[in-house]
């Protein structure tokens, strides 16, 4: 790492919430672009800076600050210089003259001690010399605030963000319990937290420090799916964590249920926030469930209803079975309905009938799904508006997936939906907080109807709602079986239902949309992916090489998608003359490249754009899994323009790229909820935990028209036989189970 001092002459860009900068800066009478998280620097000021230079391909040289400090200038020069810089508002360069003129090298001392004095200058008023005094005072402290916390290895981001939460508490803090910081400041996590108390003497068994170590270790579990841990696991992952006694840690988690952090159901052990978002949903699911009119159960009404249905059928041209005229019966009978089904078992037409009888009912009916593109593909099928439960709870506002927690809808049990039916797709994505927000969002008297497919993977969020509330049994559903596409002689289906049975599958390629090319090296798969995107494949299922989506079980390895989407991007969409790139860490942007958000961004802006490009509309967030196309990037603005399904276009600063993922390839978890016209699935092997019968069974389920496998026949039985799954710690069946009294 290389060091260099000089003169912030400008700030040319800052982002105020990562505070990423581009600086100007004069090192020995020569300018240099330097970039990175300052967001304590000011215009004016000298530091030394550490880090490396690195090459733009558009701005040539930069210097890549890692860490920085200021250095408070001395001399009259680098006085006056600073405080005609901008950094202390109202104080130009006429009037930081006039200041050092008057008090020559001792003008810092005079603004901090005797700032009255200042009221000397023409053009200062009493007033003034206070505010300039106050600014110097505030810019004082957090300079000094930076260059302690440093010295704990935290980067001036960070330093930046604590300090506005302390403020001068911040020493006290530090010294009295780090571990403060990892419950109050995104970003600071046990591990940050542990290495500062290491730093100030506190004792690896203080009680401090096991508290923190026990809620990450909580933490941790949560971004496996876990709602909570059984308490011989707990400790263990604690132990392990921190080094110390098993009943030091007993003795804490103990303390800390006392204190209603934690909540202790038998063996089990929650976050509190987890347990009574649980305890919440069930309540309001059944809540729901009992307020509906029980006249509709009446032999009269049930006969009526039964007439009604096969008039209405007959007339939309609908043709339904038993099996599925129960189901719609079901939804209209129950506050809580849940229908379920692979592919091609009649789901939609099931869905549209009950959308039918609703609205001939003159109910009002909202549709919703947990991604954009899975509110797509509800709306193509029934030819209803469908939303994202984001959208249909009109999103308020957040900060970012690490402000998850904060995040509120205009929609919730003190301004619920306007309406009488609410039908939800997918629900084996939804976790247990956007559930606990859509429930709050539904008074008793309104239909709530959850549609999902239970052998799909559970959602990327904590816990597991659809097979949490089939396993509790107190609420009406019907599994829907027959195979209706089966006529259309579709492969794709048929294999799917026989994989989910643990069954073997043709791999003989006399299918006409299910193929297994045998192959075992990665290079040769490469070649004939890259044919099959961009040369055979558009023509046979009619969509581009843009629609086409290649899954892959892993993220790491030569078949893993981080590799696979530069090999990809290499041929799919290649440098050009005259086509806009951005090189961000090891990745380059280009115009023209499927690109992914990996996090929920609930205050990332969108706007659709019409004719002439005068916005027609325009919201908020942008969440994980969400997919586009780059269309515009701009070094000039220093950002790069995406556009999603609905037109939906997003400008992202260079600095927040770390959001987006080219996703020429993705994993398979990460396609729940979309449908490709042809998917490619490159395997020829992996861990046997990842290998697993659901996960082929969601990827073959993501494709419309085609699958073809690259890989090895082998490790396909395999996986069909591995009916193995990761076992999430859930207790919303529980709950509903003990208020419903079953």
């Amino acid at each position: 790492m290389e060091s260099l001092k000089g003169y912030v002459d400008r700030i040319m860009f800052q982002n105020e919430e990562n505070g990423y900068t581009v600086i100007r800066l004069l090192v020995e009478e020569r300018e240099l672009i330097c970039v990175g998280h300052c967001m304590g620097i000011s215009q004016g000021e000298n530091i030394e800076a550490w880090g490396t230079y690195e090459v733009h391909p558009t701005y040539g040289k930069q210097f890549h600050i890692a860490e920085y400090v200021v250095a408070i200038p001395t001399d009259v020069i680098g006085i006056e210089r600073y405080l005609g810089s901008g950094a202390i508002k109202g104080v130009g360069e006429k009037l930081a003259a006039r200041i050092v003129k008057a008090f020559g090298d001792d003008a810092f001392r005079i603004i901090e001690e005797e700032p009255e004095r200042l009221a000397e200058i023409k053009g200062i008023s009493l007033k003034m010399a206070q505010a300039i005094a106050v600014q110097m005072e505030e810019k004082k402290d957090l300079r000094e605030a930076m260059v302690y916390l440093s010295g704990f290895g935290i980067t001036n981001h960070l330093a930046v963000k604590i300090y506005e939460k302390y403020q001068m508490d911040t020493y006290r803090i530090l010294r009295e319990n780090p571990y403060q910081l990892a419950e109050d400041i995104q970003g600071v996590g046990f591990r940050i937290a542990d290495e500062i108390a290491a730093k100030v003497g506190i004792h690896a068994d203080s009680d401090y420090r096991i508290r923190c170590g026990v809620f990450y270790a909580l933490q941790q579990a949560t971004l496996e799916g876990h709602v909570y841990l059984p308490l011989e696991e707990l400790l263990t992952r604690s132990a392990e964590l921190l080094g110390v006694r098993e009943d030091a840690i007993r003795a804490q988690i103990g303390n800390l249920a006392m204190d209603r952090k934690l909540v202790i159901k038998g063996e089990a052990v929650f976050p509190a926030v987890h347990y009574y978002a649980e305890l919440s949903c069930a309540k309001m699911l059944y809540d729901l469930s009992v307020c509906m009119d029980q006249n509709l159960l009446l032999p009269a009404k049930e006969a009526a209803l039964d007439r009604r249905l096969e008039k209405l059928a007959a007339q939309q041209g609908l043709e339904l079975d038993e099996l599925q005229m129960h189901a719609v019966k079901e939804s209209i009978r129950n506050g809580v309905f849940i229908l379920t089904g692979g592919p091609g078992t009649g789901k939609t037409t099931t869905i549209n009938m009950i959308i039918k009888y609703f609205e001939s009912e003159g109910l009002d009916i909202f549709l919703a799904a947990p991604t954009g593109r899975a509110a797509k593909r509800m709306t193509e099928a029934t030819g209803f508006e469908a939303r994202t439960i984001h959208r249909m709870l009109e999103l308020n506002s957040a900060l970012s997936e690490d402000d998850g927690h904060r995040v509120s809808f205009e929609r919730n049990e003190e301004n619920p939906l306007e309406a009488d039916v609410i039908i939800i797709d997918e629900t084996s994505m939804v976790d247990l907080r956007i559930f606990q927000a859509l429930l709050k969002a539904i008074v008793p008297g309104m239909r709530l109807i959850l549609v999902g497919d239970a052998s799909q993977l559970p959602s990327v969020g904590p816990g597991q709602v659809l097979r949490d509330l089939l396993d509790s049994k107190c609420f009406p559903s019907v599994e829907l079986q027959k195979i209706y596409r089966q006529d259309e002689a579709s492969d794709i289906v048929v294999n799917a239902h026989l994989i989910n049975q643990g069954k073997e599958i043709r791999m003989d390629n006399k299918s006409k949309d299910f193929f297994l090319l045998e192959r075992n090296d990665p290079a040769v798969i490469y070649k004939h992916m890259v044919q099959l995107i961009r040369d055979k494949l558009p023509g046979y299922v009619n969509a581009t090489p843009h629609d086409i989506q290649v899954l892959t079980p892993m993220r790491k390895g030569p078949l893993g998608c981080e590799t696979l989407n530069g090999i990809l991007q290499q041929y799919l969409n290649p440098a050009q003359p005259g086509k806009a790139e951005h090189v961000a860490g090891e990745v380059t942007y280009r115009v023209g490249d499927k690109v992914m958000q990996v996090k929920n961004n609930y205050q990332l802006e969108w706007e659709i754009l019409g004719k002439y490009n005068i916005v027609v509309d325009r919201g908020q967030g942008v969440f994980n899994g969400d997919m586009g196309r780059i269309v515009e990037i701009s070094e000039m603005s220093s950002r790069l323009t995406v556009e999603y399904d609905e037109c939906r276009r997003v400008s992202y600063p260079f600095s927040e790229l770390d959001q987006l993922e080219l996703s020429y390839a993705i994993t398979i978890h990460k396609s729940q909820g979309s449908e490709y016209p042809a998917v490619l699935l490159p395997i020829l092997g992996g861990p046997r935990m990842l290998l697993t019968r659901n996960l082929l069974y969601t990827a073959i389920t993501r494709a419309k028209s085609c699958v073809t496998i690259l890989g090895r026949s082998e490790v396909i039985r395999e996986m069909i036989a591995n009916a193995s799954e990761n076992k999430r710690y859930t207790a919303l069946a529980d709950r509903i189970r003990e208020i419903c009294g079953s």
